[in-house]
């Protein structure tokens, strides 16, 4: 049975008015290996398949002119009066061939992750959430917070509205922190 109390804090200021016990998935060990291999796994599922066209660098009606001729066996494109006549074709090597093993769109994208694993992952990022000095080496400014984890009072899930819910992050000493994620959030060029 864990005893570990935290304190509940006010919306309105940095008093505390009550406080709960600890739950017991914030005292969980901290598998950073299995939230690595989780997040990897499912920023692959994000993917959209690519490939190269099947026919490229093999339209032309190239064919190879043998031995006994002192020069290689790559295909080389047929006919006469022009400078691509006589090179080579089709090979990876050759200038206007197709590439190595050209890319497919049957390729393995995405990736499937145990559902233990994956439950394991979001149980080792709550438990990080509770350790101050994680949450700092994220580059959270957390100096004006109270405490690590920060609970509030219930009456703060009827603010409606973005200004009080603003006013309830500065009284809490934790809205710092979101105005420095909000400078260095930039929209990219074109994309809206």
């Amino acid at each position: 049975m864990n005893n570990w109390k935290v304190n509940v804090y006010s919306s309105e200021d940095k008093f505390f008015v009550d406080s709960v016990n600890l739950p017991e998935i914030f005292l969980s060990p901290i598998r950073i290996d299995i939230l690595k291999f989780v997040f990897l796994n499912m920023a692959k599922n994000k993917r959209q398949s690519y490939s190269v066209n099947q026919s490229s660098g093999m339209n032309t009606s190239a064919i190879s002119w043998g031995t006994g001729r002192a020069v290689a066996r790559i295909p080389r494109v047929k006919g006469s009066g022009t400078n691509r006549s006589g090179q080579g074709a089709v090979g990876n090597f050759c200038r206007g061939g197709r590439m190595f093993s050209p890319t497919t769109i049957w390729r393995k994208w995405h990736h499937k992750i145990i559902k233990n694993q994956r439950r394991q992952a979001i149980i080792t990022s709550i438990a990080c959430s509770g350790l101050v000095s994680i949450v700092m080496a994220r580059g959270h400014k957390i100096s004006e917070t109270p405490e690590i984890p920060l609970v509030i009072e219930s009456c703060v899930e009827s603010v409606i509205c973005t200004k009080f819910g603003q006013t309830t992050l500065r009284n809490i000493g934790a809205f710092s922190d979101i105005k420095d994620k909000k400078k260095k959030k930039t929209l990219k060029t074109g994309k809206g």
